[in-house]
């Protein structure tokens, strides 16, 4: 289980408003936020492994790691030290799932893809923290080569940002993935979980629902064979 405590520099919270769950487009879609940029930190554990992590406001969930990223990291199917290959980290904010990931699978490669600079920035100083540099690859999403495919896809997409936007963005990185990839996606009932996976069957892609909690939905997608 993930002990999740949250510790902030003077002993405040300046993040108050990420801790009660209040959820705005800006975390997903502004490039530049525009909020000061007031630092935390998030220790949390991840397959029996404590991370320490740096948050700041005007990013996704900066004042605990988000319910939904915790169910995922606890009930995706992990990669171990054997697997290799590229991995994408779909929305990471400040890096938790890419940090997992780049320590779970230290011969993958795991692409750090937002938006949001912050994010980026915060994603970049939590790989140099963790010693992981050398296979955590942060970029916004139009600096991802072209030529890039995904042997596993993980995401807590924005589904605060509506339907159309999350449509928009599945739709373009799910075609990315390998032949014989996979996609891990964790997705709030409540905020369409279930349509959703109802959307990506009708779209051709083979979708199981493999783990429910507290709401959320941890959904494996792939290619359809035969």
């Amino acid at each position: 289980m993930n002990a999740l405590v949250v510790r902030h520099p003077g002993g405040r919270d300046p993040l108050w408003r990420r801790q009660t769950g209040e959820v705005t487009a800006e975390h997903y879609f502004t490039a530049e936020p525009s909020a000061p940029a007031e630092r935390g930190e998030i220790a949390f554990n991840a397959a029996g492994r404590d991370y320490t992590l740096v948050v700041a406001s005007g990013v996704f969930s900066a004042g605990r790691l988000d319910p939904g990223t915790a169910v995922l990291l606890r009930k995706g199917g992990l990669p171990d030290a054997a697997t290799t290959g590229v991995f994408l980290d779909l929305g990471c904010g400040y890096g938790p799932i890419a940090s997992v990931l780049a320590t779970e699978s230290p011969q993958a490669t795991v692409w750090a893809v937002d938006v949001n600079s912050r994010a980026r920035e915060l994603t970049e100083e939590n790989a140099k923290r963790l010693g992981l540099t050398d296979r955590v690859r942060v970029a916004a999403p139009d600096d991802v080569p072209a030529e890039v495919v995904f042997d596993q896809i993980w995401s807590n997409p924005p589904t605060h940002v509506g339907k159309a936007e999350l449509h928009a963005l599945l739709e373009r990185w799910l075609p990315r993935l390998a032949p014989d990839g996979v996609a891990w996606l964790v997705i709030n009932r409540h905020l369409g979980g279930d349509s959703l996976h109802t959307w990506l069957v009708g779209l051709g892609w083979g979708v199981e629902r493999m783990a429910s909690q507290k709401a959320y939905r941890v959904l494996r997608v792939r290619r359809k064979t035969g």
